[in-house]
C-alpha cells in the first residue's frame, strides 16, 4: 500500500536535510586527455586541492562533470553552494572576440555548461566561489570580457611565472568589500594564469587588484556570497574563502530546513 510514509522516503534527500548536515558543495570539472593504471583516454577530473579546501571548510563535496547545459539547474538542485573551477581558456566567441594566438583550443561542452551553472546559480543567489578559470566564467557569464594574453598588456610574466607550478604576489583589496573582510587589505596569492577581466560583467564589482592594476577579485554585491578570485585559494592560503563559501551554504540549508 503507498503511504504517505513511502513517500517520504522517495523524496530526494536534499528536500529533507536537517541544519546539521554538511552544505554539499558543487565542484566543476576539467575534462581532458589522461592515463591511468594500463588505461588511457579522455577523462573528468579535478585536482584534489579542490574537493580537500571544501572538506577542510566542513562541506561535502559534489562533481559535477560537464553535461548538457539546460540540465544546470537539475544539477544545482542537489548543491547549496557552486565552486567554478580553474582550467583551460573560454573560447572568445563566447564574448564576441576573435581567438589570440596565444589562446588555447576551445572547450565547448565545458564552457556551455559552466556558463550555464553560473547564469542559474546567480539568478537563484546561490553560494559561488569562481575559482581563476571560474572567475573569467562568472564575468563572461554576466556579459563581461576577458584580455587574452596579459604578457602583451602588463608587459611581464608577473601572472604566470612558470610552467607547472603556481607563482606569488600580492593583491590589494577595496575597502569594506567582502574580500577585504575575508583577506584584509593586502594578500598573497598562487596564480598561474595568462588571461584576466578586461570589462566587467553587469553588475560585478572589482574588489582585488593585483599591483599591476590587473583585477583579481570580483563579487556580485547583495545578500548572495557571489564571488570570484583569479588566484588559486585551494593551493594556497584559501582557507578563509572555503570557508566563507561553506559557511554561505549552511546558512542557506539551515533557513531551509527552518521553513520546512
Amino acid at each position: 500500500m503507498w503511504t504517505a510514509k513511502h513517500r517520504w522516503a522517495c523524496w530526494p534527500y536534499h528536500w529533507r536535510m536537517s541544519g546539521n548536515d554538511a552544505p554539499r558543495i558543487g565542484l566543476t570539472m576539467y575534462r581532458e586527455p589522461a592515463s591511468w593504471g594500463v588505461w588511457s583516454g579522455g577523462a573528468d577530473l579535478l585536482p584534489d586541492g579542490y574537493t580537500a579546501a571544501v572538506r577542510r571548510s566542513g562541506g561535502l563535496a559534489v562533481l559535477l562533470p560537464s553535461d548538457d547545459a539546460g540540465r544546470a539547474g537539475q544539477a544545482l538542485d542537489v548543491v547549496q553552494g557552486l565552486v567554478l573551477t580553474g582550467g583551460s581558456d573560454l573560447d572568445p566567441a563566447e564574448y564576441g572576440s576573435p581567438a589570440h594566438a596565444q589562446t588555447g583550443a576551445p572547450q565547448s561542452d565545458r564552457d556551455a555548461w559552466e556558463l550555464a551553472l553560473a547564469r542559474v546559480a546567480i539568478d537563484r543567489g546561490l553560494p559561488v566561489l569562481a575559482v581563476c578559470r571560474g572567475m573569467q566564467v562568472l564575468n563572461v557569464a554576466l556579459g563581461g570580457t576577458l584580455i587574452q594574453h596579459l604578457p602583451e598588456t602588463v608587459g611581464t610574466d608577473l601572472h604566470k611565472p612558470s610552467v607547472g607550478t603556481y607563482g606569488r604576489h600580492d593583491v590589494i583589496t577595496a575597502p569594506g568589500s567582502r574580500l577585504a573582510e575575508m583577506l584584509g587589505a593586502r594578500a598573497e596569492v598562487a596564480t598561474h594564469h595568462h588571461q584576466a577581466v578586461d570589462r566587467l560583467g553587469d553588475g560585478l564589482l572589482a574588489t582585488v587588484t593585483a599591483i599591476d592594476g590587473i583585477v583579481e577579485g570580483v563579487e556580485l554585491p547583495g545578500p548572495a556570497w557571489q564571488v570570484g578570485v583569479q588566484w588559486h585559494p585551494e593551493a594556497f592560503e584559501g582557507e578563509r574563502l572555503f570557508a566563507g563559501l561553506t559557511g554561505a551554504a549552511r546558512h542557506s540549508l539551515i533557513a531551509a530546513a527552518s521553513s520546512d
